[in-house]
Formats: C-alpha cells, sequence, structure tokens
C-alpha cells in the first residue's frame, strides 16, 4: 500500500466511485446515452486518479478538493478533466482572434456537444446523490451549480442549457426531465 493511504480507504474510496458510476450510468441509460452511461468516469480507476481519491478520501466531498488544499492543486484533477468530456474545464480552447489591446482572453470556453452537456448534468444529479445520501432532492443539483453560476468559465450557450435542464429537475423530477431529454431533446442533436 502506498504511503499515506489507509487500507479501508481503497475499498470505501472504489465503493464511491463505482456508486457513482452507477448513478451517473442510470440517468444515462433513462435518456438514451448508453455510451455515456457505459464509459463515464473510467479514468477514477487509473493509478493516477485512484491513488490520490484513496489517500484523501473522506466520504462526503471529493477527495480532490482536500488534495487541492494540502497541495496547491489537484494532480488527480488535472488528469480526470484532460480525459473526460463531461467536464466543461475540458471545453476550454485558445482563443485564436485574441485582441491584446481589446485585453480578450487568452483562452476561452467552447460550446460542448449536446450529449456531454447531459452527461455532466448526469455527474451532477448522482453527485449531489452520493454526498447527500437519503437526504438528496431534486432541486440540489440546481443549488450547487447556482452557488458559483457567475463565476463558471463554461460557454454562455452551454451553462444556459444546464441551468435550464437542472431548473427542470426541480421543478419537474427525473421521470419527465428524462424523457423531455431523450424524446424532444436530443433527437435533434442541437442546442
Amino acid at each position: 500500500m502506498s504511503a499515506g493511504i489507509k487500507a479501508e480507504n481503497v475499498l470505501r474510496h472504489f465503493l464511491t466511485i463505482s456508486e457513482h458510476k452507477l448513478e451517473v450510468m442510470k440517468g444515462c441509460f433513462k435518456t438514451g446515452l448508453y455510451l455515456q452511461g457505459v464509459l463515464h468516469d473510467l479514468s477514477k480507476y487509473s493509478p493516477t486518479e485512484f491513488l490520490v481519491g484513496a489517500r484523501y478520501y473522506q466520504g462526503d466531498r471529493s477527495p480532490n478538493n482536500a488534495e487541492r488544499e494540502e497541495k496547491g492543486y489537484s494532480s488527480s484533477w488535472l488528469h480526470h478533466k484532460g480525459r473526460n468530456k463531461h467536464h466543461y474545464e475540458y471545453w476550454v480552447d485558445y482563443n485564436s482572434v485574441r485582441d491584446v489591446k481589446e485585453k480578450s482572453e487568452l483562452t476561452i470556453p467552447v460550446k460542448m456537444p449536446l450529449k456531454y452537456v447531459i452527461e455532466m448534468m448526469m455527474d451532477r444529479i448522482a453527485a449531489s446523490k452520493i454526498y447527500n445520501k437519503k437526504d438528496y432532492r431534486d432541486d440540489y443539483p440546481l443549488k450547487y451549480f447556482l452557488r458559483s453560476y457567475k463565476l463558471i468559465p463554461m460557454n454562455e450557450e452551454t451553462k444556459r442549457l444546464l441551468y435550464a435542464l437542472l431548473k427542470m429537475l426541480s421543478v419537474y423530477g427525473e421521470e419527465k426531465t428524462f424523457r423531455f431529454i431523450r424524446e424532444r431533446l436530443l433527437p435533434g442533436g442541437e442546442y
């Protein structure tokens, strides 16, 4: 066992990420995104991410936050966001029309493909369920999103869509929201 990793945390972390992955998979399957559900977060099982997760495991929040607090960055998160397209941080690119005189941004958030926005939504729902357990309510993912809404460097169209879907979830629940995504939103493939 690597230094600083408790044996019981290896199992606990494995069970937590597996429960999360299963929860995302269920949501993705209900919306018709089968491949997204199967492939979701496979990098969390890689040594780069898994060992950090086991070392900093707490059970009620992301281990990446604890690593970030200790080191000033999270190696696990940097690895994860660069391999998983359902994170808006993956969709940041250089601004090819940057105007130095106007002090425009060096990097810009790019509009995410719809299937990854839906997977991101499922990821947020699953995280809320895992960390809140029996206290979970359908408005939790929206409340979490709104805490940093203005600060998130996410493409504005993507941000508005995610907000609308999380709002819909908070008002109408999973069944109606997932049916809307499956029957109305995904067949067109654009937003």
